[in-house]
């Protein structure tokens, strides 16, 4: 038998061989089933999703008809289709409606705010003023105090010198005007020489009032001689002054002096300048020189403008409850926080500047001389009481 004949049928008893898969159609069908895989879990999320924002819109009711109709009306290609790999197309997220900020709420907090800072502040200053133990503690004067004829709060101010032979005297005699018909802060300046006829003690200086009966006989005095009337009263010694001006103004007063001077081995120069509560004093004091108490009230009522010109200033405006609360402390005086609340608009008016009055007016005043009250100003207190009514009442 020949080889050819004996190999010829051999393909028959052969058994077939089994191709193994190949490589690249085994990957491709195990991505194909992952991506099966993915769409059903997207299709039970989806679906899930749905079922969740349906109830809460039934329970809610916040979505508008075009809301609902936008999302029923969604295509489901944009949401089940996924693009291969890791960049996959993500379901879109529905917005919900945003909730309107209630403005009041906010505004009432932050009045709520400022308010409990201010009274917070302004106590803590009043107590730090009031247990100083550098200054004697203030003590409040009985005060008999009238409200004026045209509604206006006129808080008497009162500069006591407690050293040498003026000790016991006002050295400073001030009326201010809150809330008048101006609606603006107004201030009247008394020379302390001016003779007067003073309740239950005769003719004398108006400065000696103070040293007879106190605050509330000065008070008595200036009704019956030129028919103003105070309700309130604030009285500072030096020390007390210094202390106040620092509270207020940490950086001192800018202030222009009108000229060079000298008191108590302080010099100041003529021109702008910040003064602290000691060199301020010094310059509303000094009175030695041809002018005398003319030229020393016109300075007193410069400080005073310069003082309430700063107030605006918003640094002082966020000391401003701290520093009142120190200044109460350091005064003795009958006004009370209610009535600074009360007016505290008023006040700030004064930032644009004062109106200012002396009295006595020009033309009304004459130089004398008293056996027992020393060189006076002898005034006539008619014409001076229709100058105060007319400043006053405009």
């Amino acid at each position: 038998m020949s080889r050819m004949d004996r190999y010829k049928d051999i393909h028959k008893k052969a058994k077939p061989l089994k191709r193994a898969p190949s490589s690249f159609f085994a990957r491709r069908e195990r991505q194909e089933r992952k991506e099966e895989q993915l769409r059903r879990e997207d299709a039970t999320r989806i679906y899930q999703n749905h079922q969740q924002t349906s109830d809460d819109f039934h329970d809610e009711g916040q979505w508008s008809d075009d809301q609902q109709r936008a999302y029923a009306n969604r295509p489901l290609e944009d949401i089940q289709t996924r693009k291969k790999g890791f960049f996959r197309k993500r379901a879109p997220k529905i917005k919900q409606p945003r909730k309107r900020r209630s403005w009041k709420r906010i505004i009432f907090g932050i009045l709520f705010f400022l308010i409990a800072y201010s009274a917070i502040s302004f106590f803590v200053g009043k107590f730090v003023a009031e247990h100083d133990s550098s200054l004697t503690p203030a003590t409040v004067e009985t005060f008999n105090g009238v409200k004026a004829s045209n509604g206006a709060h006129n808080v008497l101010i009162l500069g006591s010198d407690t050293r040498g032979e003026d000790a016991g005297r006002a050295d400073t005699i001030m009326v201010l005007q809150l809330d008048g018909p101006s609606h603006k802060p107004k201030l009247i300046s008394f020379m302390r020489d001016s003779f007067v006829t003073i309740p239950g003690v005769g003719q004398n200086k108006i400065n000696s009032a103070y040293a007879y009966g106190g605050a509330d006989l000065v008070r008595q005095t200036l009704s019956e001689n030129f028919g103003i009337d105070c309700q309130y009263y604030a009285k500072v010694d030096f020390h007390s002054f210094e202390k106040v001006i620092d509270a207020l103004f940490m950086n001192g007063v800018k202030i222009d002096a009108e000229k060079d001077l000298n008191l108590d081995g302080v010099d100041i120069k003529k021109g702008t300048q910040r003064m602290d509560g000691h060199v301020l004093l010094q310059y509303a004091r000094f009175r030695m020189d041809e002018e005398g108490d003319f030229g020393r009230v016109r300075r007193q009522q410069q400080v005073m403008n310069a003082i309430f010109s700063q107030l605006k200033n918003p640094l002082n405006l966020i000391r401003a409850p701290y520093a009142a609360g120190k200044a109460l402390g350091y005064t003795s005086t009958d006004v009370t926080s209610l009535f600074l609340a009360k007016n505290l608009f008023s006040i700030a008016r004064g930032a644009a500047g004062i109106d200012r009055l002396s009295v006595p007016v020009e033309g009304s005043w004459n130089y004398g001389q008293s056996d027992y009250a020393g060189s006076i100003l002898s005034i006539d207190n008619q014409m001076n009481q229709s100058a105060i009514d007319e400043f006053l009442n405009k």
